[in-house]
């Protein structure tokens, strides 16, 4: 491999698409340090996230489209080393510029991460389990990471529970849409992932049921004003969402690459958009 191909493998861009749990943990937590929420974005953004990218491209070898890719480079054990380098040197700059407990938790998420494509462990291929995982992992767990980077205490986490909750609940709904134009080239792996199992149509229809879970948490959270801005920046999202869903309605081909990723553009940068606002407002 090239060193342009392993960049192209890291697939920086689609960091963030996991940017908005970032965000609304550093919009929620009370005693915020700007010096470390720096260093905690470079952590994620820079190196956990892009390195679970590549190890994931190792052990898939995709040949189609996969997310934030349209078309991948062919892959090598370079791309697997990469990913255990940037996840070590991740881990050493938490010890130096955070803390141990943030370290040990930056460290746990690799772990997670490598056994979701492992071809030993390989989690992908457990539709429900590694939907859960994933959403527990790549939500409440990474906020109270960040969370707790700040606190210095699990008795803070306590306020923190709901939004944690809803972080997961997000990255559930999301999670089965990100597959659904994949279809083919999982099942030529085995591995029958969530929205295989639900299939196209109840893909849509399970993504619309979890994310109206995740608002009426949101609604539960956030006082009045708050929730209306934050349906106001979404509504692009649920434009995009109807929109879609009703052209698949007519023709499953619509269920793609391109679709996808802009589903997956408008989401997050709509709610990133949202939890910025929160922070500056």
């Amino acid at each position: 491999m090239t060193p342009k191909d392993i960049l192209l493998h890291l697939r920086l861009p689609f960091s963030l698409f996991l940017m908005p749990v970032y965000w609304f943990a550093i919009s929620q937590t009370p005693n915020l340090d700007k010096p470390k929420a720096v260093w905690i974005f470079i952590i994620l953004h820079v190196f956990i996230y892009p390195a679970s990218n590549a190890y994931n491209s190792y052990f898939d070898k995709d040949e189609g489209s996969i997310g934030g890719l349209e078309k991948p480079p062919a892959v090598d054990k370079k791309l697997f080393w990469v990913s255990w380098v940037m996840d070590i040197f991740a881990v050493i700059i938490s010890l130096v510029e955070l803390d141990w407990i943030f370290a040990l938790m930056i460290f746990v998420y690799g772990l997670v991460s490598k056994a979701y494509s492992n071809d030993t462990i390989r989690l992908k291929k457990y539709p429900i389990l590694s939907w859960l995982v994933v959403g527990f992992f790549q939500g409440a767990f990474t906020y109270c990471t960040i969370i707790m980077a700040f606190e210095k205490s699990f008795e803070t986490l306590k306020p923190q529970i709901l939004p944690a909750l809803i972080s997961t609940l997000m990255l559930w709904a999301v999670y089965p849409m990100s597959q659904i134009y994949q279809h083919e080239e999982d099942a030529k792996r085995g591995d029958t992932t969530m929205s295989i199992l639900l299939g196209i149509t109840g893909t849509f229809l399970f993504t619309a049921i979890v994310f109206s879970i995740a608002f009426a948490g949101f609604f539960f959270y956030f006082n009045l004003v708050d929730f209306i801005t934050l349906l106001i920046f979404n509504f692009p999202t649920f434009a995009f969402f109807g929109w879609w869903f009703l052209i698949i309605i007519q023709d499953k081909k619509q269920a793609n690459f391109k679709n996808t990723m802009w589903l997956n553009l408008l989401a997050s940068v709509c709610l990133n958009g949202f939890y910025i606002w929160l922070c500056v407002k």
